[in-house]
């Protein structure tokens, strides 16, 4: 495997969670009621810790990108 094809895939992979992570948080910001219900079903959680779990979790998805994707694809832009 070339150095291109693994900087072209960390590349796309980054693309695709961050699509994810947009997804995740378009859905959160406009079916944020109906998240709440549906989760609320399984788990007796307050709004307030129904967001904060919710922001965390994105903040740490968004943290796994940079780390895991963008700055081993930046490492290989500068290397090859």
């Amino acid at each position: 495997m070339t150095i291109e094809i693994i900087r072209d895939a960390l590349l796309w992979c980054a693309v695709i969670n961050m699509g994810l992570l947009l997804w995740w948080f378009l859905l959160f910001m406009l079916a944020h009621d109906w998240m709440y219900r549906f989760h609320g079903k399984w788990f007796s959680l307050s709004t307030e810790k129904f967001d904060s779990i919710h922001y965390t979790g994105m903040a740490l998805f968004k943290i796994g990108i940079f780390l895991f994707n963008l700055t081993p694809y930046l490492a290989l832009r500068i290397v090859g």
